[in-house]
């Protein structure tokens, strides 16, 4: 896996917000999943793991958002946590993929990418954070990715577009989206590869 994006792990990773802006609006739903090779070599997705967030000190949360994803943060079976333990619950695993896979650091995938990345790069600095196994500003976007493979950008249409199941009564999930962008992430870099000759020594740059 180092080999084949230059010493990064691909890690799958979807948010569900309060909003469209890191800065104000509130971190609500987090999941992540690290990439990982087969016995032929297939990139499949990995073990997912996930985290309700407390909105932090101040956040605000349009109601609009909360009609998107069906998140209700008046009921305690939510089970929050603080940014700050939300982060170690997720970060947890994801360094220890990096290190089983012999790579330096996790790079992000998305469908775009670098929503979520802002998202989790505001409540890193938020808390202070000092372990983040990702790269601040480089990712793996499938909505660029699904585009040049399947015409597709959005993220149900592409899915399908791949031949993958969707389901759009449990969309808007955090791990439910995170569990579909991943199938198509490894969908599309598996075509590549046995397309372009991948085994044959060319790689993925970063």
């Amino acid at each position: 896996m180092a080999d084949r994006f230059r010493g990064f792990l691909p890690v799958v990773v979807d948010v569900e917000t309060g909003g469209f802006d890191c800065n104000r609006h509130a971190l609500l739903e987090i999941a992540a999943a690290p990439i990982e090779l087969d016995a032929a070599g297939d990139f499949v997705p990995g073990e997912v793991v996930s985290a309700h967030v407390e909105p932090f000190p101040g956040a605000e949360i349009d109601p609009r958002s909360l009609e998107i994803t069906g998140i209700r943060l008046d009921t305690a079976l939510r089970g929050a946590l603080p940014e700050r333990a939300a982060l170690d619950h997720i970060f947890a695993p994801v360094r220890a993929a990096v290190r089983r896979h012999g790579c330096q650091r996790a790079i992000l995938v998305g469908h775009n990418a670098h929503f979520d990345l802002g998202f989790l790069n505001a409540a890193v600095a938020r808390v202070g954070h000092k372990r983040n196994p990702f790269h601040p500003f480089s990712t793996f976007d499938t909505v660029t990715l699904a585009g040049m493979a399947y015409g597709q950008t959005v993220l149900s249409r592409a899915v399908q577009a791949a031949g993958l199941a969707w389901d759009g009564g449990q969309a808007h999930s955090a791990v439910y989206d995170v569990e579909r962008t991943a199938e198509l992430f490894c969908a599309i870099v598996n075509r590549w590869r046995r397309c372009a000759g991948q085994d044959q020594g060319s790689r993925f740059q970063v």
